[in-house]
């Protein structure tokens, strides 16, 4: 059994993270800044897509991009927690099955957040948006992290809170729940998976009843 996680909203919230980097990088470039709600809509997305959608002029986003990303780094860890029974849900999933993140986060940053929370050991595999061509929704990056895994005679799933996690698990033909403690809503998700839960706990909870009813 393989089990794939997503981050921000599914194990992870940074949102008062990426809120401040994202109006501080508005301010510095003295640019109109958008509102928190333009900015949460687009969380799931790269960041030279975000900042494109929230007007930056083309020529313009990868300066944006760094200044974001000068400023995330400063105040990730402080500012970033873990979801409600993430914990739990990690743990859970390790005494049963082989764990991977795939995020369009930074895999760096990616990796210290969950280095800071004590939980990287319990993962084999971290594909971050540096380690991809096509992030998300395309299947790359979940066809990378199973090529760093032992997947022959495994059952793979991937959970996220967003479609694109759930576009990317249809597209690389893998298993997909969907959990309802991110960015996305019942409405939006309902449309892209079939299994809709709680949180990240539930969907563990869930593999795992599958896998129990199997033997």
């Amino acid at each position: 059994m393989i089990i794939l996680f997503d981050l921000d909203g599914t194990l992870i919230d940074s949102t008062e993270a990426i809120l401040e980097s994202f109006h501080h990088t508005f301010e510095t470039h003295a640019c109109k800044n958008p509102s928190d709600e333009e900015i949460k809509a687009l969380i799931g997305y790269p960041l030279d897509v975000m900042f494109a959608d929230l007007g930056v002029e083309e020529d313009k986003v990868w300066d944006f991009v760094d200044t974001y990303k000068e400023h995330y780094r400063k105040i990730s860890t402080q500012k970033t927690i873990l979801l409600d029974r993430a914990r739990e849900a990690v743990h859970k999933a390790s005494t049963f099955a082989v764990l991977g993140i795939v995020t369009t986060k930074t895999g760096h940053y990616s990796r210290i957040l969950m280095e800071h929370f004590g939980l990287m050991e319990y993962f084999e595999v971290l594909i971050g948006r540096e380690d991809v061509t096509e992030p998300k929704p395309h299947a790359e990056p979940i066809l990378k992290a199973l090529e760093a895994m032992d997947t022959e005679g495994k059952s793979i799933w991937m959970i996220g809170d967003t479609k694109l996690d759930l576009i990317s698990a249809k597209n690389a033909g893998v298993n997909s729940i969907a959990v309802l403690s991110g960015y996305d809503t019942h409405e939006t998700l309902k449309e892209f998976s079939n299994i809709i839960l709680c949180d990240a706990y539930e969907a563990v909870e869930h593999i795992e009843s599958m896998l129990i009813s199997h033997k």
